[in-house]
């Protein structure tokens, strides 16, 4: 669905490996990353997409975490953005593990559902069982959180597809398109149309390419009318060899969607386009919302 001239930002701070060491400002304990949520809803983003770092900095399914994360972002009582939270930031979680923040936790809106396993190279296989998807799917239909349908390659569209039409996933479905994962479709303009020409006529996307590959991604995606994740988890540099701050990419990402003649979707605004119900706590407008 071309969603017209609302565009979603959604900033993905930190994923579950990237050290310190290669950015600095690369967001790990829950205060850290609820700094970077709060900043980065000022300067545009209408959905944060929360990985978690154990104390080694390597990525963790800690409830803990999650729960206090989500707190202090929801301490900024004029903050309304949405929250989404990862469900695979540990390979080596149990599903049930995977799965206990989202069973337990109040606050979470989106999740990731990554519809299918693959080889992520080198390091071993990503993997997302049948069985695993089924599960996370029904926990996600009773606790009315949104499934984020994260696709790495072209045959995850059938699995997606498969659990749409048993009922478990509701529809309209949101896609998001990850590429450039070595193992995974390539970031290739090519790639994004065939994916976008392949989702249900209703169904919402947004798409991001990893590394090199971010800038050329977001504006194939603008240009076709979708939404797009920058971020940290996805791309340390601001251009070559700068390391960037999740805050900068997403004005930057702001900027292009202005620059195209479209409008930077405020949290409410996304959320109608998403389908999610209100936020329950009515919370102002970001400034930026008022300034566009």
């Amino acid at each position: 669905m071309n969603t017209g001239d609302n565009v979603i930002i959604s900033a993905a701070l930190t994923g579950a490996v990237t050290p310190k060491d290669i950015n600095e400002h690369i967001p790990l304990t829950p205060e850290e990353i609820a700094a970077d949520a709060y900043a980065c809803w000022k300067k545009g983003a209408a959905v944060v997409h929360l990985h978690m770092r154990d104390d080694e900095g390597m990525g963790t399914m800690d409830k803990r975490k999650f729960e206090e994360t989500i707190r202090l972002i929801r301490s900024h009582e004029d903050c309304d953005v949405i929250i989404n939270c990862t469900t695979s930031g540990d390979h080596r979680a149990s599903d049930q593990q995977r799965m206990e923040h989202v069973s337990t936790l109040n606050g979470i809106e989106i999740a990731s559902w990554d519809a299918g396993s693959f080889n992520w190279m080198p390091g071993g296989v990503f993997m997302n069982s049948p069985q695993f998807l089924g599960k996370l799917a029904e926990t996600f239909l009773n606790r009315d959180i949104k499934p984020e349908i994260e696709i790495f390659d072209s045959g995850m569209l059938g699995v997606a597809n498969y659990f749409a039409e048993k009922g478990v996933i509701k529809t309209p479905m949101h896609f998001q398109f990850c590429l450039g994962v070595p193992g995974g479709m390539a970031a290739t303009v090519e790639n994004l149309l065939y994916l976008v020409n392949h989702i249900p006529a209703d169904a919402t996307w947004s798409a991001f390419g990893i590394g090199k590959h971010h800038l050329p991604i977001m504006y194939a995606a603008l240009a076709l009318g979708g939404h797009i994740r920058v971020g940290l988890e996805d791309n340390v540099y601001f251009s070559k060899g700068v390391p960037a701050t999740n805050p900068q990419l997403v004005a930057r990402a702001a900027e292009a969607i202005t620059l195209q003649g479209k409008k930077v979707a405020t949290p409410a605004e996304a959320r109608r386009l998403l389908n999610l119900p209100p936020l329950k706590i009515p919370v102002p407008s970001p400034a930026l919302a008022m300034s566009h």
